[in-house]
């Protein structure tokens, strides 16, 4: 059976967020389709992919390697999210569906309930479906795609330090969704800048030791297929 190349993509792609490949180095074929227990077709189309994406870089007498993004870079993503998210949410107001708000709202009702108890573990994830739900919402495939890669990107060079006040976070969250829900555009735009430029804060370049390097590939379980694999 062939494995899709986007399941391979996500499988690397997870793992370079997660720092289990180091910037900079080799991505073999016959290695990563050997982790993955896949074939080499579908790697080679997974780097192709990645390579767009720009999380990795094909060096001269090296092949495939991780890329090595500059402080300048990431600095640039977060500036480009403060622009695009504010958008998405304006586009969002006039065009969400009702099956969009339903969601929407109870991502809110359940942020703000692990908020208000302090249970952290959950609000990072229930914030990045919230962002994710948003820009679907948006009915743009071409700039859902691109949050969608900003944020990968985002979480691999940063390290989110967590919110000094959950609640008020979710409070922003909430409002976001009032505005989408009435059909205010401006307002939407307006929350979602003022909310996106308080979470850019908390965000810290990565410089993580070699120590917490072998710590995240211990912890790695990106399996593709359990088959063996075919070359």
């Amino acid at each position: 059976m062939r494995i899709p190349a986007h399941s391979v993509c996500t499988a690397i792609r997870d793992d370079i967020v997660a720092g289990v490949y180091e910037r900079g180095s080799r991505l073999t074929e016959e290695l990563l389709a050997r982790r993955y227990g896949v074939s080499r077709v579908p790697v080679r189309e997974a780097l192709r992919t990645l390579e767009a994406e720009g999380f990795v870089v094909t060096r001269r007498h090296a092949g495939a390697c991780v890329a090595e993004p500059t402080e300048q870079e990431a600095a640039d993503l977060l500036e480009m999210r403060t622009l695009l998210e504010p958008l998405g949410a304006a586009r969002a107001a006039q065009r969400r569906t009702e099956a969009h708000l339903k969601v929407l709202r109870g991502l809110v009702r359940l942020g703000q309930e692990r908020a208000r108890r302090g249970n952290s573990d959950d609000l990072r994830s229930l914030g990045g479906w919230f962002h994710e739900t948003l820009a679907q919402a948006s009915g743009s495939p071409a700039l859902t795609s691109t949050l969608t890669q900003l944020r990968h990107k985002i979480a691999w060079m940063y390290a989110v330090e967590a919110p000094a006040g959950p609640v008020e976070s979710w409070t922003e969250h909430g409002a976001i969704v009032d505005a989408v829900a009435r059909g205010d555009s401006e307002r939407a735009r307006a929350v979602t800048a003022l909310h996106t430029e308080r979470a850019t804060a908390a965000h810290r370049l990565r410089f993580g030791s070699a120590g917490e390097r072998a710590e995240r590939v211990r912890n790695s379980q990106h399996p593709v297929n359990t088959a063996s694999p075919r070359h």
